[in-house]
């Protein structure tokens, strides 16, 4: 997928899921991303959730996130002790995380604004923009996704995706773009390219501040 996007390394962010079986083998490979420019994000420990209890875990693993939304698992501790497991990992495998953390499926789950701010990473992303638990701002952002792998999925996704390309054009921000390593295969995947030439300039995430443009790409978990 990297060799199809042809962006620039700084302006394609990487999200780690640490949990996976990872061997040394996948570990230089990750290193070797790194040295060659990308960031590499955290997203979640396992990217796997224990079995909804709430009724808003159900309808957004119906809806949207299936079984990786994990932090709707947790409480505010819970999802504390997750995002440091996932810090921590990164430095006992000899990496540099980006100040950046995308929980997955976007979903932040019960954090307080207190416990946002105590996490090891200043950023931290979510559906409809950007915390900086450091200043404690949030930043709307629009987000455009390709992970359509039903007829209903590609419809929804389809629909948000023009909404929001339509906002970011209109208000003048960035538009965040999430791809999966297997997007360009799925139903929306002849949208991705023409998108991605449409594009005036990619933008290194988050070292522009507020102007936090960028390019998702979820091959490395």
């Amino acid at each position: 997928m990297l060799a199809r996007l042809r962006l620039p390394c700084e302006a394609v962010t990487l999200l780690v899921v640490p949990g996976k079986d990872w061997q040394e083998g996948d570990l230089d490979w990750l290193r070797s991303l790194q040295n060659a420019g990308h960031p590499l994000a955290g997203h979640g420990w396992s990217h796997r959730c224990q079995p909804p209890v709430t009724l808003y875990h159900r309808l957004h693993s119906a809806l949207l996130s299936r079984d990786v939304a994990e932090h709707l698992s947790f409480s505010g501790d819970g999802i504390q002790r997750l995002v440091w497991d996932c810090y921590r990992w990164f430095i006992r495998n000899g990496l540099s995380p980006s100040p950046l953390y995308v929980p997955p499926a976007w979903a932040l789950g019960a954090l307080s604004p207190a416990q946002l701010s105590r996490l090891p990473f200043r950023y931290v992303e979510t559906l409809f923009g950007l915390h900086d638990a450091q200043e404690q701002t949030f930043t709307r952002l629009p987000l455009v996704g390709f992970e359509a792998d039903t007829a209903f999925r590609a419809w929804v996704l389809g629909f948000s995706n023009a909404v929001n390309i339509s906002r970011a054009r209109r208000v003048g921000v960035p538009v965040r773009i999430g791809l999966h390593p297997h997007d360009f295969e799925l139903r929306l995947g002849n949208r991705i390219s023409p998108l991605l030439k449409s594009l005036s300039q990619a933008l290194p995430y988050p070292q522009l501040g507020m102007e936090p443009g960028f390019i998702e790409d979820r091959s490395a978990r």
